[in-house]
Order: C-alpha cells, then sequence, then structure tokens
C-alpha cells in the first residue's frame, strides 16, 4: 500500500508544485537591490579581509618571528624568515603572504601571541598585474600603519568574546 501512494504522489508532481509555489511567492515579492559603490551593505566587525601588521605605540613592528602563523595555516599561504637583532630580539627579516592561496580562516590572527597580524575589515583590493597577490612585509605593515586606527576599534569591539 506504501509503495501504491507514494507512486500516485509521484504522478502528481507534488514536489515540484510545492518548488513553483516557492518560486512563485518569490516572483511577487519586492526586490531588494544595492547600488553597490554608492550604498554599501555594514559588515560585521568580524570580517575578516586584507591582511595588515600593526606595530607597537612606540613605533616597533609587533611580530616577534615565533613562526606560529606559519605552521598554523592551512593553505600555506605564509612565508616567514627571520634573524637576531644586536639587542638579542628576534624580528622578521621577509614575511609574505600570497593572498592568492589564503583563505581567510582567521587562524594566524588567533595564534598570534602579540596580535601582530590581523585581517581587516577591507575587501576592496585588486591585483593588476603578476605577483601583486604576495604581499610582503612592507607593504603589510603600511597597511597597518593606514587603518590603524580601524584596526583596533574591531578589536576593541571583539575583545568581550575573545
Amino acid at each position: 500500500m506504501k509503495r501504491f501512494t507514494h507512486y500516485l504522489k509521484s504522478l502528481m508532481l507534488l514536489e515540484l508544485l510545492q518548488g513553483m509555489g516557492v518560486t512563485l511567492r518569490y516572483f511577487v515579492k519586492p526586490k531588494y537591490t544595492m547600488h553597490y559603490p554608492q550604498e554599501k551593505i555594514p559588515k560585521s566587525h568580524r570580517f575578516r579581509g586584507l591582511h595588515a601588521l600593526r606595530r607597537y605605540p612606540n613605533g616597533e613592528e609587533r611580530c616577534i618571528a615565533c613562526k606560529l602563523c606559519e605552521a598554523v595555516c592551512p593553505a600555506l599561504a605564509i612565508t616567514i624568515d627571520s634573524e637576531m637583532r644586536e639587542d638579542g630580539t628576534r624580528r622578521t627579516t621577509r614575511y609574505e603572504i600570497d593572498l592568492f592561496k589564503c583563505i581567510y580562516c582567521g587562524f594566524c590572527e588567533e595564534s598570534c601571541p602579540v596580535d601582530s597580524i590581523v585581517e581587516t575589515d577591507i575587501h576592496e583590493y585588486h591585483f593588476e598585474k603578476r605577483g601583486e597577490n604576495v604581499v610582503t612585509k612592507p607593504q603589510l605593515l603600511a597597511i597597518g600603519d593606514r587603518f590603524e586606527a580601524q584596526i583596533a576599534a574591531a578589536r576593541a569591539l571583539d575583545a568581550p568574546y575573545r
């Protein structure tokens, strides 16, 4: 009997009619359109976009070359080289992120013990030439310097959840 009712339901195409009902419902609703360059959709302060390296308030870079971000990156997008300075501290000589490989998971940001590498809420960037997808240490520091106030505000909003 169960087979017979299933057969009748398949003949009546109930699933197809239900799907068409959903389509009809959305067909008559008013459309929601954002005119992108002029109007922007609000983003969460936890949005993960372009990377940046931060500095301490005295101007010294925060990165201590612990290489945790490189180790935790699932896409292997981060490359770090380091050396010892005269005062005995270790700092990076090369810090590169391949943005084509990066999956913007935020693991690098979470693993950093000194809050050096962060992902900003910048999503409007592009590349025009081959090789621009690899962001170097000076570029990352420049992004961090330029958007430090914005980064600090987003970190303050996110502090209760950390």
